[in-house]
């Protein structure tokens, strides 16, 4: 198999970065500001907010599918479709692209927040309340949730009862509970 050399982009990574110019073989390579890898969008600064934005549009063009398409608005029916069908466009490879700034996060749940006021019943709820009824967690408590369980693994290899249950209280305790719930 021929390596293409026409696909090949340097991303120069860093401010003080002098931005040498690269080639492989006799042809040069052409810079980029911002590439695509593993699904990932990353940019020269290593900002997120492109792939929050990428991530939510691709959440809410399946919301707006469904929207279009279920006749039910029943839970049995918006749960499942949600938890398969949009959550995997808003947390793929989160460790990696985890957002950091309130305005990504705000981005990703938005949609969430769409997506559960589409159940009958539950329209009148906060987002919270919501949330709690249909037994789901925020997107950043998510998050937060498996940067722990891979800190664990990292750690300590892969993660039995003791540090699930730890897990499970550390989120309890994130969204103003204790750990006696």
């Amino acid at each position: 198999m021929k390596f293409n050399k026409a696909k090949c982009k340097v991303l120069h990574v860093g401010w003080g970065n002098p931005n040498h110019k690269y080639r492989v073989g006799r042809e040069w390579l052409e810079s980029s500001r911002e590439e695509k890898d593993l699904g990932v969008m990353v940019d020269e600064k290593l900002n997120v907010s492109r792939q929050c934005v990428l991530a939510a549009q691709k959440a809410n063009h399946t919301l707006g599918c469904m929207k279009r398409s279920m006749a039910s608005r029943a839970r049995e029916v918006i749960l499942p479709l949600y938890s398969t069908l949009m959550r995997p466009h808003l947390e793929p490879c989160v460790q990696l692209w985890s957002p950091q700034h309130k305005k990504d996060m705000d981005v990703l749940e938005r949609v969430q927040r769409r997506a559960t006021k589409m159940v009958r019943g539950l329209e009148h709820l906060s987002s919270e309340d919501r949330l709690r009824e249909l037994g789901l967690f925020s997107l950043e408590n998510r998050r937060l949730r498996g940067d722990l369980r891979a800190a664990c693994q990292y750690l300590k290899g892969p993660i039995g009862r003791m540090e699930r249950d730890f897990l499970q209280e550390c989120v309890v305790i994130g969204q103003g509970g204790t750990a006696l719930n």
